[in-house]
């Protein structure tokens, strides 16, 4: 099998499934529990995240386990709007965000909230100005992805966080980082942002698994569930211990010559852009300097599902987009306008760190086959 699609989820390793076996089989103990095997895997949580802090660039105090990116990234917009509340009721976001953001904003417009969404422009860049441009007196919330999960493209999150400071210092700001964490420079003291959401299944660790970074302004930030007061009080709820474990590990193997994967993973991605080109009727849509794990292309004319599909028969595991969307069309590419026989043949690839050129070669004979064998539909 050539696995092309780790924007989608990735494998997890041999040590991530130890580290959480483990746990689920001898250290399970309840942290709220009093007594030495509960105690010890209170000690252990809180060792695991400083782990995910660390890579992360904050303290541990100021994350918080979440059962994914979803939850993180629902809390994050309601946390920020119940704090500026009295500010206003008006949420600066873009058109191309994760459905878990776009979900979360279309709830608080059905509360009273004004959303404005911005449209990126047709290679999916968007600049700090547009987004600042777009924040008033009255605007509680700006959510803007670091790395678009879909093109790739790198948002300027530290610039907004400047401008946001200058304009409007009360705004709120969040970005979603799980397609960033790990994967470009993704720290939370450098892009300034108020909540950052991170994942685990997207850098080799378990599904079921995220984490959201609440930054110093945040006062007194609005509880996702009450309980018995873990985390901090503010999500309750017993610690998911073995999927925190495995993230935990992943976080610690991703990080082993970091830099050296991005670089591999950088060169994959520019091979794969120079491999396919050659293939008639195909159009390369990320844009250059995005991040080195997505690769956003369309074989013009031809239907997404069914290049997928065929691709799938062939052994080659790739996407139509998000696989949030489960065939259905993708609200990113809608938003740059393209064609329709450009947007119909639109396909993601995605790479991690064990992907190699053979795994592109193997693409790029199947992609080859079916363009020459299947005929043109849109």
């Amino acid at each position: 099998m050539i696995y092309l699609d780790h924007a989608a989820t990735t494998p997890v390793p041999r040590a991530v499934a130890d580290a959480m076996y483990e746990v689920l089989t001898e250290q399970f103990g309840n942290p709220s529990s009093q007594y030495p095997m509960g105690l010890e895997m209170k000690r252990r949580v809180e060792v695991w995240r400083k782990t995910v802090a660390d890579a992360l660039g904050c303290g541990a105090k100021q994350l918080f386990f979440t059962s994914c990116g979803t939850e993180a990234d629902n809390w994050a917009v309601t946390a920020a709007c119940w704090q500026n509340r009295h500010l206003g009721r008006h949420i600066v976001t873009t058109a191309v965000e994760h459905s878990a953001v776009l979900e979360a904003c279309r709830w608080m417009e059905r509360q009273g909230y004004e959303v404005t969404y911005l449209v990126p422009a047709q290679d999916g860049s968007l600049s700090a100005e547009q987004v600042l441009a777009a924040v008033r007196q009255d605007t509680a919330l700006v959510s803007c992805m670091l790395v678009n999960n879909e093109l790739g493209n790198i948002y300027p999150i530290a610039e907004i966080a400047r401008g946001l400071a200058v304009k409007n210092p009360q705004t709120l700001l969040h970005t979603d980082a799980v397609q960033g964490f790990l994967k470009v420079p993704c720290s939370a003291k450098t892009l300034g942002a108020d909540f950052l959401t991170i994942s685990a299944h997207k850098i080799g660790g378990p599904k079921g698994i995220g984490a959201l970074y609440i930054g110093p302004r945040v006062r007194n930030p609005k509880p996702l569930l009450a309980g018995g007061g873990q985390e901090g009080g503010l999500r309750a709820g017993t610690e998911a211990t073995a999927q925190i474990a495995g993230f935990a590990r992943a976080v610690e193997l991703r990080r082993e010559n970091l830099e050296e994967k991005l670089l591999c993973m950088a060169k994959i991605r520019d091979y794969a852009a120079e491999r396919l080109s050659a293939i008639p009727d195909l159009k390369i849509l990320s844009a250059p300097g995005g991040a080195p794990h997505i690769l956003s292309i369309s074989l013009v004319g031809w239907p997404s599902q069914n290049i997928v599909n065929d691709l799938g028969s062939q052994g080659v595991c790739i996407s139509a987009g998000s696989a949030c969307h489960q065939g259905k069309p993708s609200h990113v590419i809608a938003a740059l306008k393209l064609s329709k026989k450009v947007s119909g043949g639109v396909i993601r690839l995605s790479f991690g760190p064990e992907t190699d050129k053979g795994d592109i070669d193997a693409c790029a004979d199947a992609l080859r086959r079916h363009h020459d064998t299947r005929m043109p539909m849109l």
